[in-house]
């Protein structure tokens, strides 16, 4: 990785957002700094993080991460394990939010991404409380108690929809956005049109029939990010690679109730319309932005590129898979999960896409929003080989103003020999790095349950536990959460 050097800050600068949750404003200021521009990303800066990841075994003595050695950690919510409400827990677990709840008690709402085809599908419930009968995806609401240390509850919380795969806290934290990344229909064999949004209330107790939010866009959700301050819901999109995804927001109408209905714009470049951002970036280059209005968010018979269609041909910046985003003061941090790379070199392990993209290993962006109207975009992050990152997805900026980067390596084809003296014998290793106050990056954690990727990483509001799930392969036991504590203050996390 190559990014410029941030500048310390001696003391910790801390706002508050909605809910209780706090994090630090350093990593703006560090992230806004030049120092260092000479790094390269053929020779990342490497840090020393909290030391090597080595094996651990959880509560039940099961070996799912290697942590540094000072850090521990408890599983839950296992793919096939009883719930507190009767049904076995869903399959496929990806993005997740955690909220203040009652007491010492938190609240995680977490995306089953479940893809199965209509009729078919492992999050269940009742049928009058789908939003689809034929939707077998949804999201899982578990409750963990700080003092002990231990997962209390977990339960359905909303079903009928598909391919639920991240998402993001809502104004004020009253609950979590949960995103569908597939654009499908009645023309597919399914009831209803999927590719939305739907608001999870963080006081639910159990799956209600809940409307999508159709005014927010349909298309190929990931995740999203709340300006707390205004309520406008930054929106990313990854249909796939070789076709272009774009950055979206969404003005509501009404910032506490979602379902009011608002705009939806898409990002471009000022004065360079139709930029492709995909590949030859320079890193740390600024440049104008503005949004376009989408005037059809919700068409009826849409494919899964279809607003971007629209957007891209008012002048849109084209992205390549973009996939985790977060919003903190005044900035949208946002992964495009496989943009990188020159178009002179031969691609991610000579991985070419049909419309000539070379495949990258990973970039990280910031958008600065400024007014309503405007903003600042440039590149923050971008790697250079799988050693350094392969595949950034989920992330989160810590509570000491790093960041955390889920990685999802997707395919062992562009890839055979990734392999970890901490996973043996597995060939597609996923890991969490870890960026430091000084652009440096590290390893934090490594999955070696599987080859399936990390996501939803989040921190409790107090800034003590890392919350993260590992994917899984639809197995039972293949996929779980994860709660980690350890000496964070230690270290830049």
């Amino acid at each position: 990785m190559s990014m410029t050097a941030m500048n310390r800050r001696s003391l910790l600068e801390k706002a508050a957002l909605g809910g209780g949750a706090f994090f630090t404003a350093g990593v703006l200021d560090r992230l806004n700094t030049r120092n260092a521009a000479a790094a390269t990303l053929k020779h990342p800066k490497k840090a020393k993080g909290y030391g090597a990841p080595v094996r651990q075994r959880d509560q039940f003595g099961r070996e799912i991460l290697a942590l540094p050695p000072e850090f521990d950690y408890v599983t839950f919510g296992d793919i096939g394990s009883p719930m507190s409400d009767g049904n076995p827990t869903p399959v496929a677990h990806d993005g997740m939010r955690c909220f203040r709840w009652h007491g010492h008690k938190l609240r995680l709402i977490r995306n089953q991404e479940d893809r199965a085809a209509p009729g078919a599908g492992s999050v269940l419930g009742p049928a009058g409380t789908r939003y689809d009968k034929l939707g077998g995806g949804g999201t899982t609401t578990l409750e963990f108690d700080l003092k002990t240390r231990k997962f209390t509850r977990d339960f359905i919380s909303l079903n009928g929809t598909t391919v639920n795969c991240a998402g993001g806290a809502s104004f004020r934290e009253t609950g979590w956005i949960t995103g569908e990344e597939i654009v499908v229909g009645p023309a597919q064999g399914w009831e209803q049109n999927h590719g939305y949004q739907f608001l999870v209330p963080l006081d639910r107790e159990g799956p209600e029939y809940t409307e999508p939010l159709r005014a927010m866009g349909r298309f190929a959700h990931e995740a999203c990010a709340v300006d707390q301050r205004t309520g406008i819901v930054y929106q990313t999109e990854d249909p796939g690679s070789g076709r272009g995804a774009g950055l979206y927001r969404f003005l509501p109408k009404d910032r506490r109730d979602l379902s009011e209905g608002g705009r939806l714009q898409i990002l471009a470049r000022k004065r360079r319309p139709q930029y492709d951002a995909r590949e030859n970036q320079v890193l740390y280059a600024e440049f104008q932005t503005e949004w376009i209005d989408i005037e059809d968010p919700d068409p009826d018979a849409a494919t899964i590129g279809t607003v971007f269609d629209e957007g891209f041909a008012k002048g849109a910046i084209k992205f390549n898979r973009l996939e985790g985003c977060w919003y903190e003061r005044g900035s949208v941090f946002f992964a495009s999960t496989s943009g990188g790379g020159t178009s002179a070199g031969a691609g991610k392990n000579g991985d070419v896409n049909s419309d000539g993209f070379k495949e990258g290993w990973g970039q990280i962006w910031e958008l600065r929003t400024g007014g309503r109207d405007s903003g600042e975009l440039r590149l923050i992050f971008e790697s250079g080989e799988g050693a350094v990152l392969d595949g950034p997805d989920n992330l989160c900026v810590t509570p000491r103003g790093g960041l955390i980067l889920c990685e999802d390596d997707p395919s062992t084809a562009y890839d055979p020999t990734d392999t970890h003296p901490a996973a043996p014998g597995i060939t597609n290793v996923n890991r969490l790095i870890g960026v430091t106050e000084d652009g440096a990056s590290f390893e934090f954690a490594v999955n070696i349950l599987n080859d399936a990727e990390f996501a939803g990483a989040c921190f409790s509001p107090d800034g003590e536990f890392l919350f993260v799930n590992i994917f899984g392969d639809g197995t039972p036991g293949s996929g779980t959460t994860c709660a980690v504590w350890g000496p964070w203050r230690k270290g830049p996390l």
